[in-house]
Formats: C-alpha cells, sequence, structure tokens
C-alpha cells in the first residue's frame, strides 16, 4: 500500500467534506433534515488529530465525537478501522467494525450506510487470500457503488424523493478517499455527478412533516448505581442508542423534553458533552428552497456568513479549521459559545486553512454540477486560497465557466459583498455571468467593516501584535477598532468603552451611508449577542430605519484571533447596477 493510513483518513475526510452540503440537500431518512453531511464532519473530525493522538486515543475522541444516527453509526465503525496496520488485521477490523456499526442503532435498517460497510467488509474477504488492494481496488469501490444505488429503492423516503441515501454517499465517498488515499490513487476519481446523477437532486413534490423533538447526543461519566437510569433513558425512546465505554456512556436519542432528559443524565453521574438539534426547526428549514440563479455563488467560511443563511442565499462555503486543545473541526460546525469559553478560560485556540487537496475536489464538485461559478475569495493578503483556486482553473476551466474574485476581505466585510451579489443574481431576471460579475466587483469596492476588540490579548497570542503592548493597552483600557483590507488588519481607531465603541460606528455608518435606503447593514456578535441584539440592533434600526439590518454570528476565522466580547459592523451601500 502506499500513502501512510493516517493520511489516507484523512483524505477520506477530506473528500467526504467536499460533498458535505449535498449530504444535507438529500437527507430525507431517517428524518427530513437535511444534517447528514454536518454530523458527519462533526462526528469523524477527531481524523485530523490521528497523526499526533494515536489510534487509542482517537477511537475514543470518536465515540464521543458521534452526531445523530449517521455519526454515530460512522464512527463506531472508524473507531475500530483506525487500528489496522497489515491486511489481515484490516479486513479484521473492517469486520468488527460493521458488527459495532450494526449494533449502533436501536432499529437497524438496511439499505442505508450499513450496506455500504457490508459490501467493504465482504468485499475485503474476498481478497483475504490474494491480500492484493491495490489492484482490486476499483472492485471494492464497484461493490459499496451498487449498495448505493440500491438504497434508492431501498428506503421508501427515498424512493419517494428520488435520491440515494445520504448517509450511504457519506460513507461512500469517505471509505473511496480512504481507500485511493491509502493506495496513492488520491488524484483519480470518479465524478459523483456520472455516478449517481439525478439521485443526487429531490424531486418535486416531496411532502415532509416534522415532528416537535430534539436530537440530542450527550456523554455521562458514570457514578455508582448509574444500570437503573441508564437503562431507564434506553427504554424511553424507540431511537434510542447506548454504547458504554470505560466509565463513560454515549447516548443519542430523540426527545420532546430536553430538561427531563437532562435531569435523567445527571442522576446518572457527570455530563461532560452535550450536543442538541431542533428537529421541528431543521425540518423546516430544509422544506425552504434555497435561492437559486444562473450562475452560483460560491466564498469562504471565513466570512461571517453562519450556514443557514448561507443556504437561503444558495452560496456555498468553503471551509477553515478552528482548533482548541485536542479537537479541530470545520469553522462552521463548532458552536460559537464553545470557543469563545474555551478561550475566556486561558484555552489556546488556532485556525488552519482547507488542504489544496480539499480545495480541489470543492472546486470539482461545483464547476460539474453548476453551469457558471463565481468564487468571491477571503482577501489572498489572509491566505493562499486565491493563489489555489486561480491555478486550478489555469488547469480545469478551459471554457471560463469559473470565476475568482480576489475581494481583499475577510469577516463581515466579505459577508457584505456575498450577501449583495446574491441578492443582485436572485433577484435580477436572467442575468449574464458578466453582470453579476461587475456587480461583485463593485460590491467589493463599496463594502466595509468595522471590528471592535474586547481585549488585546487574543491578538498578542496569534502574533499580531507585541504582548507588551497589549498587556498596557488592556491596562489603559484601550479598544482599537480595526478594518479588513487587501494590505491586512489595519487599526482606524481607539476607543475605551462600549458606548464609544457604538458611537464610533454611528458615526462611521453616517459617512459612508449618506443615501442609508437600500443599503446593506451586518451586525456580527462573539459572545456577546444579548449586547449586540439589544443595544447596537436598536440603535442602528432607529437610524438606517430603510436599510436591510442583519444579525450574524462574527466569522471563527476572525473570532479566534480577536477574543471573547468583540463585535463588528460591516456594511454594503445601495448599488445602481447598468448592465451593458
Amino acid at each position: 500500500m502506499g500513502t501512510s493510513a493516517t493520511d489516507s483518513f484523512i483524505t477520506g475526510y477530506e473528500r467526504l467534506g467536499a460533498w458535505a452540503d449535498v449530504l444535507d440537500r438529500i437527507n430525507v431518512f431517517p428524518v427530513a433534515d437535511g444534517d447528514t453531511g454536518r454530523n458527519l464532519l462533526i462526528s469523524l473530525a477527531p481524523l485530523r488529530n490521528l497523526h499526533r493522538r494515536g489510534p487509542q486515543k482517537t477511537g475514543r475522541d470518536l465515540l464521543f465525537a458521534g452526531r445523530g444516527n449517521s455519526g454515530n453509526i460512522a464512527t463506531r465503525f472508524v473507531a475500530e478501522l483506525i487500528a489496522f496496520n497489515s491486511f489481515d488485521s484490516f479486513y479484521l477490523a473492517a469486520k468488527a467494525g460493521r458488527k459495532n456499526a450494526w449494533e449502533a442503532v436501536h432499529n437497524p435498517c438496511p439499505g442505508t450506510m450499513l450496506t455500504v460497510l457490508d459490501r467493504f467488509a465482504e468485499a475485503l474477504e474476498s481478497l483475504r487470500n490474494q491480500q492484493d488492494l491495490e489492484n482490486q481496488l476499483e472492485l471494492v469501490i464497484d461493490q459499496m457503488e451498487h449498495a448505493v444505488h440500491e438504497t434508492q429503492e431501498s428506503i421508501p423516503e427515498n424512493k419517494d424523493a428520488g435520491v440515494v441515501d445520504a448517509g450511504a454517499l457519506g460513507m461512500f465517498l469517505f471509505l473511496e478517499g480512504f481507500l485511493k488515499g491509502l493506495c496513492n490513487r488520491g488524484d483519480h476519481f470518479r465524478a459523483v455527478e456520472d455516478i449517481f446523477g439525478d439521485r443526487l437532486k429531490i424531486s418535486e413534490p416531496f411532502d415532509i412533516s416534522a415532528e416537535k423533538a430534539f436530537c440530542v447526543d450527550l456523554v455521562v461519566r458514570m457514578g455508582k448505581d448509574a444500570d437503573d437510569a441508564l437503562q431507564k433513558i434506553a427504554e424511553a425512546d424507540k431511537s434510542a442508542t447506548v454504547h458504554t465505554f470505560q466509565e463513560y456512556a454515549k447516548i443519542h436519542l430523540h426527545t420532546p423534553d430536553v430538561q427531563a432528559l437532562k435531569q435523567k443524565a445527571e442522576s446518572m453521574g457527570s455530563i461532560v458533552q452535550w450536543n442538541e438539534d431542533d428537529i421541528f426547526e431543521q425540518v423546516k428549514t430544509f422544506h425552504r428552497p434555497a435561492a437559486e440563479s444562473r450562475i452560483h455563488i460560491v466564498t469562504d467560511a471565513a466570512g461571517s456568513l453562519s450556514r443557514d443563511l448561507a443556504r437561503r442565499l444558495g452560496v456555498t462555503l468553503l471551509e477553515s479549521y478552528v482548533t482548541m486543545g485536542d479537537t479541530c473541526m470545520p469553522e462552521t460546525c463548532v458552536p460559537p459559545e464553545t470557543l469563545y469559553r474555551v478561550m475566556a478560560e486561558g484555552g489556546k485556540a488556532s485556525t488552519s486553512q482547507a488542504s489544496v487537496f480539499e480545495r480541489h475536489q470543492h472546486y470539482n464538485r461545483l464547476a460539474k454540477q453548476y453551469e457558471n461559478v463565481l468564487y468571491l475569495c477571503v482577501g489572498s493578503v489572509y491566505t493562499g486560497n486565491y493563489d489555489v483556486a486561480v491555478q486550478w482553473k489555469k488547469q480545469h476551466d478551459p471554457e471560463g465557466r469559473f470565476f475568482v474574485i480576489d475581494t481583499g476581505a475577510a469577516s463581515g466585510r466579505l459577508a457584505a459583498a456575498v450577501i449583495a451579489t446574491a441578492g443582485f443574481a436572485v433577484q435580477n431576471p436572467q442575468p449574464a455571468p458578466e453582470q453579476v460579475l461587475e456587480f461583485a466587483q463593485k460590491a467589493v469596492e463599496k463594502s466595509g467593516e468595522y471590528i471592535f476588540l474586547n481585549e488585546l490579548k487574543y491578538l498578542a497570542a496569534g502574533g499580531r501584535m507585541s504582548k507588551t503592548g497589549a498587556f498596557f493597552g488592556d491596562m489603559l483600557h484601550m479598544k482599537p477598532v480595526i478594518t479588513p483590507t487587501p494590505r491586512g488588519a489595519e487599526k482606524v481607531g481607539i476607543v475605551r468603552n462600549a458606548e464609544a465603541q457604538l458611537r464610533f460606528a454611528m458615526e462611521k455608518l453616517e459617512k459612508n451611508l449618506r443615501e442609508p435606503s437600500g443599503a446593506l447593514i451586518l451586525l456580527e456578535y462573539s459572545d456577546n449577542r444579548q449586547w449586540v441584539e439589544n443595544r447596537v440592533m436598536a440603535e442602528i434600526k432607529r437610524r438606517f430605519r430603510y436599510s436591510e439590518i442583519l444579525l450574524q454570528p462574527l466569522s471563527l476565522t476572525s473570532g479566534v484571533h480577536i477574543g471573547p466580547g468583540a463585535w463588528a459592523v460591516a456594511y454594503c451601500p445601495p448599488l445602481f447596477f447598468i448592465g451593458p
């Protein structure tokens, strides 16, 4: 075999990551809540630390990380697979992982990712005597591919929607990337669209219903006499899954009463991890169609756009990664409150870019799925994303359908330009790509942002100013105001308190939005949503009542470097576009 197993697991994860949005869009079983892609990204994220943590610790991290039905099945399988060190142990690990995956859910259902795992293990068993995976690689992949095709007919919900099973496709993509990486063929993939065609898009009409319940994943460190309480939790919901390891219990279930569940869990011991999703709200969001236009807008998650707003705008977000201690996850999958709590408690946080391979996987998918693509890229002074995209375009875009703009922006300024451009592309009847491109360049030029820091020590921790300067600045209650530009983040002012920050923001908005009617104003919060919403937003609504005002979490790429207590305001003035 070629590439190290560790690198191959990361290749599989990145192959999966490029398709997470599509998995969310076709996720109709067991609940049409549109979160399979996100859940798999969160659940398998510990693989990114496999080099450093090793198989044993990573296995435990995976079991802790499992989210939703798909994530809990996937982690139980992968936790076994990561320990192999020979072909024979590879087969045995796959066999044990398949068994654990089937036991991961209360009512396992064939025709899901479980069938893909069956075919994977069976194909390896047929090669056990030959031990020749490299020459038989396509045979193994073909077996899994057929299993994914079958899910469209096996599951009634999938059949009604005209799609393959999202979890099955996700596991196929992960294992395909893993296997090809293992055999040094990580640059040779068949286009997923050519394999599954129309089964990657829900047919209309498709009826869905929502249950008023929460999907909860929790980990409890069990105390004495916890078995009885654990049994009661397991019996409370037919979808409940319980897995115990060492002194911990990992529980996944759906419940209409979160507080009652929390009390039961606390009776078992101490809750060390808790995640919940509102199924009713997720299903409503899933059923709401995303905007569409002749040119698909793409941007970096380093702009302050939430996954939900991006979906409603029909915009694709390309992830960065946030690392906190032993956890490394895609930026939009990290709960902001978790990041800021870790930072406030003195924990270290950092950011990193997706690999070139992962970015190429995204570009390949987007160019195949959409007639035209416009990538509004975070400023090249901040990352190398623009250069990577331009080089890919030179090699793979002979027809000139993939447009790339170096915005010179980040955070809310990037988001404001993207929101304005997406709105123009959707609202204007059939605009030519060149018109959208021209509008985008104007939006980038006219947009602006002011970021208000609460403490300087986080800039110092990231090497963006001296620790001595940060110490004296904080001691003197100096709160700098910065703005992202094509030359980098520049300081544009200093104030002493929150009310002075608000006055500064109002003065700058009044100066830059002389024609406020029709302007876009974006307010961004860190761990201070209540203050930004109740104080800042109320004041801006009073003064700019005819503008569109949006409230969004501050990009975590920015949040890592500027810390808790920060907030920002970005804007794009009304643009009057005249086409050719």
